[in-house]
């Protein structure tokens, strides 16, 4: 599933393709308003919060769209034809003025509302690092409402911050020094909180530093817990462990950790 710095950079991406241009052609796919004709809008601009994207569309409209697990945006040239396979699952089509278009594909969340509406739609988010409004201290006080969750499912809960994945939680509790399954309430959460803010604003504006947590780039050495399950720690050397998955329990994510640097306690 993209993160919030994932997301961060497809905004910048697509603000730097389409953003201000007019559309000629085009329709939502999916969601309440399927069926809705995109021809003479324009595209005002792109904006993120967490792992979700706000487009812009004048006339006062927004459409809010959310990629999940399977979700993409692409563009393609005057005259070039996307395949077929991606074509059938289009939700958003607008075709721009140079024959150029957009493509919102296999999206799971797609929703127009007029622009006063965005902020009701994303009200349960939390305080997003990577936005001008970010409240460190209301993250803070929402993490600790409740100390006993565990470490990884609090950060997971975009109701806390929004834009941290599965990725980063692992990440987080090592670079914390906490078992990810240890209460939150026993860490620093102001510092596991300044911590998540500064690795996700890297991760989403430093080029060549898109999740990189260990400082080094190169390939299987970027990361010192997330997908090394049964590889020596890059710390210690001792082995890094996993839990799979449970289908259906958010609380429950693929989770790797090394029970040396990261000990249970209690």
């Amino acid at each position: 599933m993209p993160e919030g710095d994932s997301v961060f950079r497809l905004a910048a991406r697509l603000r730097g393709t389409v953003a201000g241009r007019e559309i000629v052609a085009g329709e939502l796919r999916s969601g309440k308003a399927a069926g809705t004709s995109l021809a003479g809008w324009r595209i005002a601009g792109f904006e993120t919060h967490g792992k979700h994207l706000i487009t812009w569309l004048d006339p006062d409209f927004a459409l809010h769209t959310h990629l999940l697990m399977q979700g993409s945006w692409t563009v393609t040239g005057p005259r070039r034809a996307l395949p077929p396979g991606p074509r059938s699952l289009a939700r958003v089509r607008a075709e721009l003025e140079d024959g150029s278009t957009l493509w919102g594909i296999d999206m799971p969340v797609v929703d127009l509302v007029r622009a006063s509406e965005i902020d009701g739609v994303l009200a349960h988010l939390g305080p997003d690092p990577l936005r001008a409004d970010w409240d460190a201290d209301e993250a803070v006080r929402r993490l600790r409402t409740q100390p006993d969750r565990p470490f990884a499912a609090a950060l997971l809960d975009q109701r806390n911050i929004a834009g941290l994945g599965n990725l980063w939680a692992n990440e987080l509790a090592f670079l914390s020094g906490i078992h990810p399954f240890d209460p939150i309430g026993r860490c620093d959460v102001a510092a596991v909180v300044s911590r998540a803010a500064r690795a996700l604003r890297v991760s989403a504006t430093v080029p060549s530093m898109y999740q990189v947590t260990t400082g080094n780039t190169r390939r299987g050495s970027s990361h010192w817990v997330a997908g090394r399950a049964g590889r020596p720690c890059l710390r210690c050397g001792t082995l890094v462990l996993v839990r799979a998955e449970t289908t259906g329990d958010p609380e429950r994510r693929r989770t790797w950790w090394c029970p040396a640097c990261q000990p249970r306690r209690g």
